[in-house]
């Protein structure tokens, strides 16, 4: 049975999702931070049916993924899906942020899945079968102050997304990068968004909705999966704007 790696699968969209592909049938190879909860969701989801492994790092290290490819390799593990999944953020002034936050976030959401798309996908490509799922956001098709870092970081993961599911589309791997708009997950308190004006105009998604969509936009090949009805009415409009005043628009929603 084919393998499904997932990063950030502790909590969240990941957590999510490792359910639903463990109702599959997929093996799964779940990556988080935390060896504790690691665990505790691998009791949870492995039976005689779903092989569980699980892989402690911290994606905002330089050598995580090539950590991460060389376990799986040294235990013999076919990855056949890749769920990079795993994101962070920040919420404040670009000029007084925590430098190292900064770095974090875009090695967490930029460096690091690209390093792990890259190892793992020649493997795909030999095998002439393999899928990718990249989360993207809501906020990548916008500039986003007061949170300059992620959306920036999220334009990337939908522009790399959508460039390799062109180089690929005729090799048997599709890539599809899930952009949902602000979702029920510990995201928010952790980049301090809390409490600002999106999260009073917007009532978050569920992360089990968001999952069950990214997973059928997955297995349907979809290059760009923009979850919820108004969600796709808003990225359809914003193409008509400008991008100083998005950035304006965005301002507002960012502020507390």
């Amino acid at each position: 049975m084919s393998t499904v790696l997932i990063t950030g699968a502790t909590s969240g969209i990941g957590y999510e999702l490792a359910k639903i592909f463990a109702s599959k049938k997929y093996n799964l190879l779940l990556v988080a931070r935390n060896t504790k909860d690691l665990k505790e969701v691998q009791k949870e989801l492995q039976n005689k049916s779903v092989k569980v492994s699980v892989f402690s790092a911290d994606l905002s290290h330089d050598d995580s993924a090539e950590k991460i490819y060389k376990f799986s390799k040294n235990k013999k593990i076919e990855v056949s899906i890749l769920v990079n999944n795993a994101g962070i953020g920040e919420t404040g002034n670009f000029a007084d942020g925590d430098p190292d936050k900064i770095s974090a976030i875009v090695h967490v959401n930029m460096a690091s899945l690209t390093k792990l798309t890259r190892l793992f996908l020649p493997d795909m490509i030999k095998a002439k079968n393999g899928k990718i799922l990249n989360v993207s956001s809501m906020a990548a098709f916008q500039p986003g102050p007061y949170m300059a870092t992620y959306h920036a970081s999220k334009a990337y993961v939908l522009s790399l997304s959508i460039a390799l599911s062109a180089e690929l589309k005729d090799k048997g791997i599709t890539v599809t990068a899930l952009c949902p708009g602000p979702t029920s997950t510990p995201f928010h308190k952790k980049a301090g968004s809390l409490g600002s004006l999106l999260l009073k105009l917007k009532k978050p998604a569920e992360a089990k909705d968001v999952a069950e969509f990214g997973y059928n936009s997955l297995m349907k090949g979809k290059v760009v999966a923009v979850h919820g009805v108004i969600n796709r009415f808003l990225v359809c409009i914003s193409r008509y704007a400008s991008f100083q005043t998005l950035a304006v628009y965005t301002a507002k929603l960012h502020r507390k």
